[in-house]
């Protein structure tokens, strides 16, 4: 059969009629099946370029962008802390993280029960970066996809070598770009860049660490591919439970397309002339005319390449389209149904529940305890002084200046070690210590003091602290958290 740009061989694109073919990137013995995906530049495909380059521009500029004087996004896994925007969460912050990632987590199923696995298609970076990137530069270097694929049946010859060599080494470069940004977002620009022009003995770690992540991204971007789809990511595996009749679907207008055919005589025929194109341009290399599949990430593009072929027929486009199963069945498209009114509900509630908890974040997260060592300690006057420890996280954006004081029982002094008064530089956290001094009859009735920290913006935090005595060694060594 003649080979052109709208009719292919089924070997070409991978129609296997064998049971044993199981999985769209491998053949019938079991070995990897180098797919070549023609793009369709249709309705769809112009608008996922649009928003793949507008999401890649605002992944690599997330780590430059300075909010309150630190990136939008820093994942500091060594120092435990992750600044989102602006706001910077601590260890201490269990609830606000639990309720992010709930929120996160439903969001996912939400937008999967409306809309399907749009982010697959449209939003993932291993979709963006590899349709966008990676593959259009390889198509650049080394041509269309049938010259690529009798290139690479052939034997090696000089065109082929440097060819691939040259495409090897772009990547390469990529590779090492999207890496040092990938670092990035748990290092800082700031560090990272300081550790670029130091000498490498002295941060050898991070070199490892460098090669490391650009290997692992070259690999996936170079070789690996949609495989990361169809067998690593378990996102696809989660369909049949997230998806019901109503969830938008890239799906195949059986009633209208069947039987397929080619030939001018149509009287018996439905509308699919069997090209292959939706075949042929399936990043993942299925056949979406045999339904839904676990390899289908909604990438759209099998409908801008059938639309197309529908174009040059002079018939309607939609043979397959971005619709629902219901909706092929003629029946109404609910997104106001049980499930989404669900999740709705549980997500409205999260959010809730994240935002009244960051509204009521204390400015400072204040934590007493009593200093290592001796407990206490009877002065020569016979006093009795405790050392206690204080630890204060400034929360806020501004400096912050804070002393520390007592109450609670009469005659009692407080003794800063060091300076009287504590500054604190936004998001920064220090740890301070100081003697509680009594009388020493003052704890036969009273064993209990209020540790009083004043700040200069007028906040007062009053955290109970039990003293200890030769009479009362028994006491509780530490106090609860500042409320």
């Amino acid at each position: 059969m003649a080979r052109n740009d709208q009719f292919i061989d089924a070997e070409d694109v991978g129609i296997l009629d064998s049971p044993e073919a199981v999985l769209s990137t491998m053949d019938e013995e079991g070995d990897r099946r180098w797919l070549y995906p023609t793009p369709s530049k249709g309705f769809y495909y112009w608008w996922r370029l649009a928003i793949g380059w507008a999401l890649i521009a605002f992944f690599v500029s997330l780590p430059w962008i300075q909010i309150n004087g630190k990136p939008a996004v820093l994942l500091d896994l060594m120092e435990r802390e992750f600044t989102l925007f602006g706001t910077t969460f601590y260890p201490t912050d269990t609830l606000l993280l639990l309720g992010f990632l709930l929120g996160t987590l439903v969001s996912i199923i939400l937008i999967s029960a409306v809309l399907g696995r749009i982010w697959c298609g449209w939003g993932c970076p291993q979709t963006v970066y590899l349709e966008f990137v990676y593959r259009p530069i390889e198509r650049w270097i080394e041509g269309s996809e049938h010259v690529r694929k009798r290139r690479d049946e052939g034997p090696l010859t000089y065109d082929k070598a440097w060819r691939k060599t040259a495409k090897w080494g772009v990547y390469a470069v990529i590779s090492l770009v999207l890496a040092h940004t990938f670092v990035s977002y748990f290092v800082g620009w700031e560090r990272l860049l300081t550790w670029m022009q130091s000498d490498p003995r002295e941060n050898w770690g991070y070199f490892l660490m460098m090669a490391g992540t650009t290997g692992l991204i070259l690999y996936d971007f170079g070789f690996f591919r949609e495989q990361m789809c169809t067998i690593a990511c378990p996102y696809a595996r989660f369909q049949s439970v997230l998806l019901d009749p109503d969830s938008l679907i890239v799906s195949y207008d059986e009633d209208r397309g069947e039987p397929r055919g080619r030939g001018k005589d149509r009287s018996e025929l439905g509308d699919c002339i069997d090209c292959g194109a939706c075949v042929r341009t399936c990043p993942t290399g299925i056949d979406i005319r045999d339904g839904l599949q676990m390899e289908c990430v909604a990438c759209t593009q099998c409908i801008d390449a059938c639309d197309d072929i529908m174009d040059k027929m002079g018939w309607e486009p939609g043979l397959i389209k971005y619709t629902s199963e219901k909706a092929l069945n003629d029946e109404p498209t609910k997104i106001a149904r049980p499930r989404t009114l669900l999740y709705s509900g549980v997500l409205l509630a999260l959010t809730v529940f994240f935002v009244g908890l960051l509204w009521t974040r204390p400015a400072y997260d204040i934590n007493v305890t009593r200093a290592g060592g001796q407990p206490f300690m009877e002065l020569p006057d016979d006093r009795i002084a405790n050392r206690v420890r204080v630890r204060v996280r400034n929360q806020t954006a501004t400096e912050a200046r804070f002393s520390i004081g007592a109450t609670g029982i009469p005659d009692v002094q407080v003794n800063p070690v060091g300076t009287g008064e504590t500054v604190l530089a936004p998001q920064e956290m220090k740890r301070t210590e100081a003697w509680i001094i009594v009388p020493p009859d003052a704890l036969r009735d009273e064993r209990e003091i209020t540790i009083v920290l004043q700040f200069d913006d007028g906040t007062e935090k009053r955290i109970p602290f039990p003293l200890l005595s030769p009479s009362n060694q028994a006491a509780p060594a530490e106090s609860a958290p500042a409320p």
